[in-house]
């Protein structure tokens, strides 16, 4: 079993409980416009995902939708990181690429900005067919409190992902800096 759904459980219980302590958030200013991580996406409807999610480059705009911010990287040292996952309760369950349930971000180590790489969908599991998006099924199922049994699935579109756009883990992602995020002495 894959040591990664812990840690999103763990960001969703977060985002159950900051979901009191958040303010609204003022709209962002608009960023230039986004280039796409990858112009070869292995499906034509993550077009769509990426056209309704690319506001989300900015997080204080993800948090005035209504995605709960988390404090806890997820990385795991032989596969890579997921970030921090920024997850909306209203959307868990959704199947619509234009509806993921949670937007992950990395920190830039140099700013200490976070920075839109992804975004996953979380299906609870009720006995259903494993669910499908993008003409795959979802990773899973898996069980871990607080959400329970549940399936997801990353899409790589904001970072590019040399294990592919849906793999969980990005070996490009990291929790903790890097040595070549620190100039040299």
């Amino acid at each position: 079993m894959s040591a990664r759904p812990r840690p999103l459980m763990a960001a969703l219980a977060l985002a159950a409980v900051t979901s009191l302590a958040l303010g609204a958030a003022p709209a962002a200013t608009a960023d230039p416009a986004p280039k796409p991580a990858g112009k070869d996406w292995p499906h034509p409807d993550l077009k769509r995902t990426y056209e309704a999610t690319k506001k989300y480059r900015s997080e204080q705009a993800a948090i005035a939708d209504g995605y709960l911010r988390t404090d806890e990287c997820v990385e795991d040292p032989e596969l890579g990181g997921m970030g921090y996952h920024y997850v909306k309760p209203a959307y868990v369950g959704s199947t619509d690429p234009t509806k993921p349930a949670a937007v992950l971000y990395e920190e830039d180590h140099k700013t200490g900005k976070r920075e839109l790489v992804a975004v996953e969908w979380v299906v609870p599991n009720t006995g259903q067919p494993r669910p499908r998006l993008f003409n795959r099924g979802f990773d899973g199922p898996f069980d871990f409190e607080p959400v329970g049994p549940h399936y997801s699935l990353h899409a790589w579109i904001f970072k590019k992902n040399p294990r592919g756009v849906f793999a969980p883990y990005n070996p490009r992602v990291h929790c903790t800096p890097c040595p070549e995020d620190h100039p040299k002495a």
